[in-house]
């Protein structure tokens, strides 16, 4: 089985690649070499390549900047998804195709279920909306559409890694407090996503097209920070401890509105892909353990 990855040097494409199985033909393209807002150019690559399934881990992500930015944030997340949709269907290859938990409002008190219906307040939101409502227009149930929060990873920019620089850096730092999430290793969303295609060899019915998708419990950007703290201290990552102290996002003006509370359910994709959702904690500190082999290599 040939596997194609959209978005090279992000997150999630690298750790697609470092937890690949046996068996599967793994190529991966950054945005130089495929610019999924070139029709031509993303035709041109399915073709050559041929793979039996498509991974789009493609985005335009800078939540801010798509406020002012609405055009490059569009052509990336709706007509990019939409490119690679129809090169898709005309080699009759799979995609699976990652999204946001920023599709919703936040004024849910319960985790959003997938039939929940989608109310983005912010640009990047909605631009990552109408690129899943593309996708399924074109492709139906030939397309899975994952949606995830809170990414971060050993390799590339995220919350952990800046939290760690700015915790070496300051005397004390202020985090959001009334927004809550799920935090995602991207190597258990990337194992996800390769024990969805193992269920899907064995069981072509297994026919889920949208999925939600974080590590297990709940957290607020301030618990998130709480715990990076502690487990970078216990790690040798952090000398000392600073100061935390719990603020309102309406103390720290962003341009981008953000949910409130945008804690995902993740039942039926677990069902859906084999594996059991690990707690944010237990994943943050694996990510932490092999961060710092990274650096000692």
């Amino acid at each position: 089985m040939k596997v194609l990855v959209t978005g090279r040097g992000g997150q999630l494409a690298w750790e697609l690649e470092q937890t690949t199985p046996d068996g599967i033909e793994f190529v991966s393209f950054d945005a130089i070499a495929l610019d999924i807002t070139d029709f031509g150019r993303v035709n041109q690559v399915l073709m050559a390549e041929s793979p039996d399934i498509v991974i789009n881990a493609a985005a335009y992500t800078a939540v801010d900047k798509a406020e002012t930015e609405q055009q490059a944030a569009y052509a990336v997340n709706e007509v990019g998804s939409q490119h690679l949709a129809i090169a898709c269907k005309n080699i009759n290859a799979k995609l699976i195709h990652v999204s946001t938990d920023f599709v919703f409002d936040g004024t849910k008190t319960m985790p959003y279920q997938t039939d929940d219906t989608p109310n983005p307040i912010n640009v990047y939101g909605a631009s990552k909306l109408a690129g899943e409502i593309k996708v399924n227009n074109i492709l139906g149930n030939q397309a899975t559409i994952i949606r995830t929060a809170w990414v971060y990873s050993a390799n590339g920019n995220n919350f952990v890694k800046t939290m760690l620089r700015l915790m070496a850096e300051r005397e004390k730092l202020g985090i959001v407090y009334d927004q809550v999430g799920t935090p995602t290793w991207a190597k258990g969303l990337a194992k996800m996503i390769w024990g969805l295609i193992e269920l899907n060899k064995t069981n072509p019915e297994n026919k889920a097209q949208l999925l939600h998708w974080t590590d297990a419990g709940v957290a607020s950007w301030f618990d998130f920070a709480v715990a990076i703290q502690e487990l970078g201290i216990e790690k040798g990552l952090l000398t000392r401890a600073i100061p935390l102290s719990a603020i309102p996002a309406a103390n720290y003006p962003a341009p981008a509105a953000r949910p409130s509370f945008s804690v995902i359910d993740k039942v039926t994709a677990e069902a859906a892909c084999g594996i059991s959702t690990v707690h944010w904690r237990k994943q943050l500190c694996k990510m932490l353990d092999e961060y710092i082999a990274n650096q000692s290599h």
